[in-house]
């Protein structure tokens, strides 16, 4: 594969099964078509991640080509230049709106390495994109990361904190996750700093047995000019909405107001966890906004929770698509059972199976119950050998 440029069309709107579009181009390049995520961000971050890692030089086409405003926006382009940076790599075509980049790696380095979307853009895209990277570093990183950390289509940092982290770390690595400032929607402001040490590779996971739900717990918070009243509301809202469904445990969400000082502009939300015997995480999360009634947030975190209980899978909507690039570049086989899975995950594996040796089977569950609607999702991975250690 080294040296062989790898042609990525990041404009087709249809999942596209892992199988197609893997006809060679001219000159013996592998021209690769797929599925294509919702915001238009998940084909570069999987893509110019492994790239990365795997040294191989990469073309991207026709990027958004199907959206209101096609091309790279500002948080997709501070994506592409931290990954640019961590490897001191080389980028062509890096600017807004452009809907084609060549990106060559170089070595992926440790330190310090900085990132501002200068919008609300999400820190924990921006984290997804540079995790897989640093962790194959020569030494340790630390990444400065500016923007939003409760936007819109994206994890909040709060998931990322209570159900990523702990759950990913099941592949044998740590992360410190520090939230200096919490910025949201429009100007952003947020601070996080992320600490990482490099691994020699990563261990399977096997997530499969689900257990019963042991632990509800969650946090409603308010910033800025909003009053802590709200978040009681969510947090009243999504009690008497999970209650319906689950009458026999304590749920825990506390309501919390940020600090002034730990906040730029004003932001509110709502994420409840519930925690299973056999250690699993599944979440619901709401923003709020303008206009929309604190009780409707609270409910449709709780509704979100709920759902991703009634399908009987290990894992949520939300971390599947997340544990993909993990799962490829581990040694050995990793299972992970899901709900019905999402045109993030269908795009997640079709890229992971075109750029490393990884290889995916997704099979409906053999449930006693028919009600349940689970997945398994089987990676027999590459065993990426951090070669600097």
């Amino acid at each position: 594969m080294d040296g062989d440029r790898v042609d990525i069309d990041g404009g087709i709107m249809e999942g596209v099964s892992a199988g197609a579009g893997r006809a060679a181009g001219p000159r013996g390049r592998r021209r690769l078509s797929g599925s294509f995520s919702p915001q238009g961000g998940q084909i570069l971050r999987v893509s110019t991640a492994l790239s990365c890692l795997r040294g191989l030089p990469l073309r991207v086409r026709r990027i958004r080509a199907g959206r209101s405003q096609p091309g790279l926006r500002p948080q997709h382009l501070m994506g592409l230049e931290m990954i640019r940076d961590l490897c001191e790599g080389k980028l062509e075509g890096g600017e807004i709106g452009s809907t084609e980049i060549t990106f060559t790696p170089g070595k992926i380095k440790g330190g310090t390495h900085l990132a501002d979307t200068k919008t609300a853009g999400s820190v924990c895209l921006l984290m997804q994109v540079a995790m897989p990277c640093v962790l194959f570093a020569a030494s340790p990183s630390e990444l400065h990361l500016k923007g939003g950390t409760n936007a819109e289509m994206a994890p909040q940092i709060d998931y990322t904190l209570m159900v990523f982290k702990p759950i990913v770390e099941k592949f044998n690595f740590t992360f410190n996750c520090d939230i200096r400032k919490r910025g949201y929607y429009p100007q952003g402001g947020g601070e996080v700093t992320v600490q990482m040490s490099p691994v020699k590779e990563l261990s399977p996971i096997n997530l499969t047995e689900r257990g019963i739900v042991t632990k509800i717990y969650g946090r409603a918070f308010v910033a800025g000019a909003l009053p802590i009243k709200l978040a009681k509301d969510m947090a009243a809202a999504a009690v008497r909405c999970i209650r319906k469904e689950i009458r026999d445990l304590y749920i825990n969400i506390q309501s919390v107001r940020e600090p002034d000082d730990q906040a730029v502009g004003t932001g509110s939300g709502i994420i409840i966890v519930a925690e299973t015997s056999t250690g699993c995480l599944l979440a619901g999360s709401s923003l709020g906004k303008r206009g929309k009634n604190s009780d409707k947030v609270g409910i449709e975190a709780a509704e979100i929770l709920l759902k991703n209980l009634k399908h009987g899978g290990a894992v949520d909507d939300s971390l599947q698509d997340q544990l993909i690039i993990f799962m490829a570049l581990a040694k050995g086989v990793s299972r992970v059972k899901s709900g019905p899975v999402t045109l993030h995950t269908q795009t997640a594996i079709h890229f992971a199976e075109q750029l490393t040796e990884a290889k995916f089977t997704v099979t409906k569950s053999e449930e006693e119950d028919p009600s349940k609607d689970a997945y398994i999702i089987e990676c027999q991975g590459m065993g990426m050998i951090n070669s600097n250690l």
